[in-house]
């Protein structure tokens, strides 16, 4: 176990490269203006230019530039880990910005994932154990509108009838969970409502799918020979197995909404990590984009390495050396 550990450490510095490597050459080697000019401002003298291109070592070939860029982030700089320098655009330290936006983000994804996966495995395994009845269509039925429905229809249809109409939520906007507790929840609960409601469609169709096909195998039929009840054969035999494809769909659903919550954080105005990022491509702002790659890229790296571990506690099949 440790050596896999290791192993997909290295591996996951190598992904870490080659990330920071494309994102620097879409920005670098293929820009779309001076970034010297729009940190400057307006109307800026040559000289000022020239000063501006040397601090931010727009001067020097590009894989100088890259290179710095690495080891700034590897090992640092004086204005602390990562060294990912400051904005373009508001000449702020990215890693603040980060900082600021990250505990949005996370948040909104925890609380969503906890609602999603418990609502979709729910009735995943519900709709799996009444197989063609009911409550199996109206659970399908529940699926069908929730990966049917646009999140900023919802989003605006939450926010219209839940905010604007019968006043019980916060509508709009971030409240730290430190300055209000019930703020916080207030206006939290409809974009974890609306972005469960995606994903809790997805994991019911999975988990009742995977469900399903696990019962028919022959070591299930084995438990019930033995005289097992149908819940121990389905919580402790069935479900387990089943919850193998539902761990890595989970792991990679909450890396890739690290940075890619956009809409959810748009229509609620929560400016997360996912606002941050569209904020700094449509400015061009290189850094502040850079710092929003990493996080996420990051992030898929460690819950790709939590997932592949998870599955030796779910499967016993499964080996690491």
């Amino acid at each position: 176990m440790a050596l896999y550990i290791v192993r997909r450490v290295l591996w996951a510095i190598v992904v870490v490269l080659i990330v920071l490597l494309l994102t620097f050459a879409v920005f670098y080697l293929m820009p779309a203006g001076d970034p010297a000019l729009r940190f400057a401002g307006k109307s800026p003298t040559p000289e000022s230019l020239a000063l501006i291109r040397q601090r931010l070592g727009l001067d020097q070939p590009w894989y100088e530039q890259y290179g710095r860029f690495v080891k700034a982030f590897f090992t640092g700089d004086e204005n602390g880990w990562p060294g990912l320098g400051y904005s373009y655009v508001s000449n702020v330290s990215v890693l603040s910005e980060v900082k600021e936006r990250a505990p949005r983000t996370l948040f909104l994804i925890l609380g969503a994932a906890i609602i999603w996966l418990t609502v979709g495995v729910s009735i995943g395994v519900l709709s799996a154990i009444k197989r063609r009845s009911a409550v199996d269509r109206l659970s399908m039925g529940f699926v069908l509108v929730g990966i049917s429905a646009p999140v900023f229809w919802l989003g605006l249809m939450a926010l219209f009838i839940f905010w604007k109409k019968l006043g019980l939520t916060g509508g709009t906007g971030y409240v730290p969970i430190t300055e209000s507790v019930s703020g916080f929840f207030s206006h939290m609960i409809l974009p974890w409502c609306v972005l469960a409601l995606l994903f809790a469609a997805i994991y019911a169709r999975m988990t009742r799918n995977t469900l399903l096909e696990t019962l028919g195998e022959d070591y299930i039929r084995t438990a019930r020979a033995k005289g097992l009840s149908e819940r121990q054969v389905i919580v402790h035999h069935a479900l387990r197995a089943s919850l193998i494809p539902i761990v890595t769909m989970f792991g990679m659903d909450v890396a890739l909404l690290v940075g890619g919550a956009i809409i959810t954080e748009s229509v609620f105005n929560i400016q997360g990590l996912g606002w941050l990022a569209i904020d700094g491509t449509l400015n061009q702002d290189l850094p502040t984009v850079l710092g929003v790659v990493m996080v996420g890229a990051i992030a898929v790296v460690v819950m790709n390495m939590v997932v592949d571990i998870a599955y030796a506690f779910l499967d016993p099949r499964v080996r690491y050396a």
